[in-house]
């Protein structure tokens, strides 16, 4: 064998190496896609803050999958400073993340598990419309549209059929 053929042969089993490796992991993204969680919002809102100090944000956040994953933050132009509070023992604390269970939800509602938005950047009006952006350990984010609701506004219990 000269030069000529052994560079020949050693360009021809990369190439096939490269193509067998790129179509390994082209199949196994394919799939982590399929089993990548599906998150759907309902009934977002947000009472009309007192002030520009804080406001809550509540609403369903459904997984349509059979992956579990987890709330691990939330964004919006309106505040620097979101945070996933759990209510438990009748106290409120902050956690880093939230269980979204395979095939189920989580309810972030009036007295119970909840987004607070520190510290403003303005003060919402009831009929506004605020952004936020839901970010998961394994599901794309997913940007929600809270309606700014009434101080005394309460969603109806969705789960009664």
């Amino acid at each position: 064998m000269n030069a000529r053929t052994t560079r020949t042969l050693a360009a021809a089993l990369s190439l096939t190496a490269a193509l067998a490796i790129s179509g390994c992991s082209s199949d196994s993204d394919a799939k982590a896609g399929a089993d990548k969680p599906k998150m759907a919002v309902s009934g977002a809102f947000m009472p009309e803050p007192v002030n520009d100090k804080m406001a809550g944000a509540f609403m369903v956040i459904k997984n349509e999958s059979k992956t579990a994953d987890k709330l691990t933050a939330v964004t919006s132009p309106i505040s620097d400073d979101l945070q996933i509070h759990e209510a438990k023992d009748q106290k409120m604390q902050q956690v880093a993340a939230m269980d979204v269970p395979a095939n189920g939800e989580l309810r972030l509602e009036r007295g119970g598990s909840h987004v607070m938005l520190m510290g403003l950047k303005s003060t919402p009006k009831v009929g506004d419309k605020v952004t936020v952006e839901l970010r998961f350990e394994k599901a794309d984010p997913v940007k929600v549209e809270l309606d700014v609701k009434e101080r005394t506004y309460n969603a109806q219990n969705t789960s009664a059929h």
